[in-house]
């Protein structure tokens, strides 16, 4: 029978062939220690969609607007993270970060975004 080592503290665990602790109190620690981890992911997402946010409300202060992408990326946005996205009718994918989108087009052979806000319409069950 293979003896296994408490993952927190490295003391033999024993008692059941599941159990993964050596005691409660190590089973804590763990548990709050994935606690931490997943928290931080959340914030860095959390503080990259407010970043995002921040900008496109900035840069579209008219409700539609186009902006060099490279602009954009440059002041912190990240077009990786949006909330939700919408597909009109040509078949575009406008990304959303919030109320606030984004449609990236090429025109002169420079790589734009088109800013939008949130409309009624978008949504069929609003409009």
């Amino acid at each position: 029978m293979d003896k296994k080592k408490c993952p927190v503290c490295s003391n033999m665990v024993v008692g059941r062939s599941d159990k993964l602790f050596c005691s409660i109190k190590c089973k804590s620690i763990k548990q709050y220690e994935d606690r931490q981890e997943n928290e931080k992911f959340y914030l860095q997402i959390d503080k990259q969609l407010k970043v995002n946010r921040k900008l496109l409300r900035r840069y579209n202060k008219s409700g539609v607007s186009t902006i060099r992408k490279s602009e954009l990326i440059n002041k912190g946005f990240n077009p990786n993270y949006f909330t939700h996205f919408w597909k009109n009718q040509k078949g575009d994918v406008y990304l959303f970060v919030y109320e606030y989108g984004f449609l990236k087009v090429k025109h002169n052979q420079k790589e734009k975004y088109v800013l939008v806000k949130w409309q009624k319409y978008m949504r069929k069950d609003l409009g």
